[in-house]
């Protein structure tokens, strides 16, 4: 059990680059969030609804989090910052990474019958701040959800999707991000560029200085030559 704890703080850590240290994120409110659902799915697969709902609206008090003990969620399962809510028939996979201000919302059923009434995450899955998936549909593996897109539609293995109504931006397959890269930068790099970047490129500038003055002292020669050959 510890060492699937670590396993997962490790995996938060790999797609955040703010927090320094796994005690920093266990401070993150999605991590308690998610272990308090991890108790209220229990109690909600034995029947004991009631206190299945306890642990979940103590959870959404103290985190901000609100995520319906029925909801299924799979390994490695990243809230950043929180305010999200995740319906009852939800269903989420592994290794899926949520923002800020999201919602996995359900329609209202027009026969009577709940059944399945929210979205189900493939693995590997990005949504970013304020997204809202709506109703009983698929995001396939690897897909991107743009911040503010409003998905009401099947989403394809391996899709960007932004806009309201959300659409696809029809980025081939083979340009899939292999790996995820939280802004587009590794966490592993640093914030302040490195000694060997800053004295490369103090190289670089004083070579293109070089190459300034040697172009100013060709003109200023050229214009030299024209005036005497005008005199």
């Amino acid at each position: 059990m510890f060492e699937r704890l670590i396993a997962y703080l490790d995996s938060i850590k790999a797609r955040d680059p703010a927090p320094r240290t796994r005690w920093e994120v266990l401070l993150y409110p999605g991590v308690w969030a998610l272990a308090y659902h991890r108790v209220a799915h229990w109690l909600f697969e034995a029947d004991l609804f009631f206190l299945a709902r306890l642990v979940n609206h103590w959870s959404r008090m103290v985190t901000g989090i609100d995520i319906h003990p029925g909801a299924k969620i799979g390994r490695n399962f990243f809230i950043d910052h929180g305010f999200i809510v995740i319906g009852e028939t939800a269903e989420i996979g592994d290794n899926v990474t949520i923002y800020q201000c999201v919602t996995l919302g359900g329609t209202n059923p027009t026969n009577g019958q709940g059944g399945k009434r929210h979205p189900t995450i493939g693995d590997d899955v990005i949504i970013g701040s304020g997204a809202q998936v709506i109703g009983p549909i698929t995001v396939g593996r690897r897909a991107r959800i743009g911040a503010n897109a409003v998905v009401t539609d099947e989403v394809p293995e391996g899709a960007t999707m932004i806009g309201l109504k959300a659409r696809s931006t029809l980025v081939p397959a083979e340009d899939w991000v292999k790996e995820f890269l939280p802004y587009g930068t590794p966490c592993d790099d640093p914030c302040a560029p490195s000694r060997d970047c800053v004295e490369k490129l103090e190289a670089e500038l004083k070579a293109l200085r070089n190459e300034l003055d040697t172009l100013r002292q060709e003109r200023e020669s050229a214009s030299t030559k024209r005036n005497g050959t005008n005199d």
